[in-house]
């Protein structure tokens, strides 16, 4: 079994620009993560996008339904801002046969105090456990693309 990740950018890829001090999407952070892990199933990476999730269009969440669609794994692993995951989920649709996981990150992946290494492990792991259909992973919990919101003051995604 063959995965294919795809990244959009998000927090996840996020990096601090001391002499602008601010933040802008960097290179994808995935692959030194799972080398760091020790990940060794097969997978392939596909860095789609490089937004922040609040600037995604409509034809930034068509590209990557199509991107999804077109693929031929079966599993699918989704690199994607918080802001508008759930959004970009609920418009994917029904992916047929596909099993499709969308997970992020609240702080970057590069800073020391960051949830996106958990975020990855556990979406990944779950990506290759739970049937067809189209999920958010992050936090240690999994939502139906259709049944969850983000909570911005609690820093956590809920159930609706």
């Amino acid at each position: 079994m063959s995965i294919k990740i795809i990244t959009t950018g998000g927090t996840f890829d996020k990096v601090y620009s001391d002499a602008l001090s601010e933040f802008s999407i960097g290179e994808p952070m995935v692959e030194p993560l799972l080398q760091e892990a020790g990940v060794h199933c097969a997978y392939r990476i596909d860095s789609l996008l490089k937004k922040d999730s609040l600037d995604f269009t409509d034809a930034d969440r068509q590209l990557l339904a199509t991107a999804i669609t077109q693929c031929p794994e079966q599993k699918i692993l989704v690199i994607h801002g918080t802001d508008t995951m759930t959004l970009s989920a609920q418009q994917l649709g029904n992916p047929g046969d596909k099993t499709v996981v969308f997970t992020g990150a609240m702080q970057p992946a590069r800073m020391r105090n960051t949830d996106a290494p958990f975020n990855l492990g556990f979406a990944l792991g779950v990506l290759q456990c739970l049937p067809a259909g189209v999920y958010i992973a992050m936090h240690g919990q999994v939502f139906t693309a259709e049944h969850v919101q983000k909570n911005r003051q609690q820093g956590r995604f809920e159930p609706i």
